[in-house]
């Protein structure tokens, strides 16, 4: 299983008890953690080197240890989006969520509410993929201050501004000059 962590799979029940050869395993394939005994899907520093490999094991992890704050943050400094596997009070968690979007903007998707209308927030997972406006509250996107931030980062934040806000010409001309590509999706009367 140290070189092929997914062998595991093939191994006797004992073995899948046994930690140190599951933590063997799972340094090598996180999801080793997958044919692991449930005791050892609860063990912290099991899932904490499972999640370390690959942040999306967190999706196996006894449940206990997706409400760990730890071992989440671990996850999602791997993989952003390991998110969605979180308890929900750590979707809820700032510090958590800023580490998801700053990994990959997209984890906003899987971010409580209230963090989906944080400013800072919304502006690091826009740092990170523009595509993470759309999953931003709808109040950000028709906020024209914050719109022209988002712009500034990534001109293609103005695909999911606000419809008024395509239309307008600074925020349009704030999203061009970062990217001109960003004109495409202007309202069709500053594109004539």
């Amino acid at each position: 299983v140290s070189q092929n962590g997914d062998a595991l799979q093939f191994a006797a029940d004992e073995l899948r008890a046994d930690r140190e050869v599951v933590l063997a395993a799972v340094s090598q394939d996180a999801f080793a953690l997958t044919h692991a005994a449930d005791e050892l899907r609860a063990d912290r520093e099991v899932v904490l080197a499972a999640v370390s490999q690959n942040g999306d094991a967190l999706q196996v992890a006894a449940d206990e240890l997706r409400a760990d704050r730890e071992v989440v943050l671990a996850a999602v400094s791997q993989d952003g989006c390991a998110l969605t596997y979180a308890a929900d009070e750590l979707r809820a968690d700032r510090e958590v969520v800023l580490a998801a979007v700053s990994q990959d903007g997209c984890a906003l998707t899987y971010a409580a509410d209230e963090l989906r209308a944080d400013r800072e927030v919304v502006l690091a997972a826009i740092k990170e993929s523009s595509w993470a406006f759309e999953h931003a509250a709808d109040e950000l996107r028709a906020d024209r201050e914050f719109v022209l931030a988002a712009v500034s980062l990534d001109g293609f934040a103005l695909e999911n501004a606000a419809d008024e806000l395509r239309a307008d010409r600074e925020v349009v001309l704030a999203a061009v000059s970062q990217d001109g590509r960003a004109l495409k999706y202007a309202a069709d009367e500053l594109r004539a």
